[in-house]
């Protein structure tokens, strides 16, 4: 045993080591080891990383076990019952929620870079009608990179909140798209006077021939599952995010290749999976046996 507070000691060949000890956002403890190397000749061997903390975050904490999962602080629930999808995304990119002016501004850039490159509509032509949705995404967000190359001044917050803006909203559009594409009806185009989740049904489900009308209800639904996946942590898709990127690779390039990473059957392709279950206990007459 270590110090109880400051220090772990590592007994090894014959010395003693000592490894600090540091404390996580939600007071979780946890040994120090970037050090081993250097000091041993020794290094760890933690298969899949199951018991490994690759980054000190301060964004979401995630304790599976206790059915605990905050945001900045803020537990899911409290987040769930008083935001909008808009504002979380707003406080996990900027650490804080907004207040009214950010809020209007966020929403504003939402609103402004919400369509796509006209010429990019011509990429869906090339996809198979059954082409799945996360290999389109990751395909056009990949090509973002050549019709949006100015990325974010490190210095500069504008651009910076420009740039998040351009993909949480551009996101949506290419899933609407890709959605129409499958079904083999033409695209519908975002609306300034509709929010976030509202914009994102409407472009999925109106038509030239189906005067869609959307519903409050499911506006509230979508937010909620927005909200409730927004980010667990350093789960698989976002590891492959910092992996990417550490090699400063663009950051459409490190978003594309996570939707790939989180189109696996073991991650977002869980989510896919109880939609399944769900239709198919629909089809069963609302039989769960």
């Amino acid at each position: 045993m270590g110090s109880a507070a400051q220090n772990a000691s590592l007994f090894l060949d014959g010395k003693t080591f000592d490894l600090p000890i540091i404390a996580g956002s939600e007071g979780e403890a946890a040994i120090d080891i970037s050090s081993l190397r250097s000091k041993t000749g020794y290094i760890t061997f933690d298969n899949g990383f199951g018991n490994t903390g690759s980054c000190m975050s301060d964004i979401t904490y995630v304790d599976g076990d206790k059915g605990i999962l905050r945001y900045r602080g803020y537990d899911i629930a409290d987040l769930a019952e008083h935001c909008t999808f808009v504002e979380v995304a707003y406080l996990l990119i900027n650490g804080k929620l907004p207040n009214s002016d950010e809020l209007h501004q966020f929403s504003s850039y939402l609103t402004q870079h919400s369509t796509i490159h006209e010429d990019m509509r011509h990429f869906f032509t090339g996809f198979p009608p059954s082409a799945h949705p996360m290999s389109i995404l990751s395909a056009m967000v990949t090509s973002l990179a050549s019709f949006y190359p100015s990325l974010t001044d490190e210095h500069s917050d504008d651009n910076f909140a420009v740039t998040t803006a351009r993909l949480v909203s551009k996101v949506r559009t290419i899933a609407a798209f890709s959605y129409k594409k499958s079904l083999g009806e033409p695209f519908v185009y975002p609306r300034p006077d509709l929010s976030y989740c509202a914009n994102f049904l409407n472009m999925m489900f109106s038509s030239h021939v189906n005067n869609y009308q959307v519903d409050p209800l499911f506006v509230k639904a979508l937010n909620l599952v927005l909200i409730l996946h927004a980010d667990h942590e350093q789960n698989c898709s976002t590891s492959t995010v910092r992996l990417v990127g550490s090699a400063r690779v663009n950051l459409y390039a490190a978003i594309s290749a996570a939707i790939s990473a989180l189109w696996g059957p073991l991650h977002g392709g869980a989510t896919q999976a109880v939609v399944e279950m769900l239709l198919m206990i629909n089809a069963d007459g609302n039989d769960i046996m």
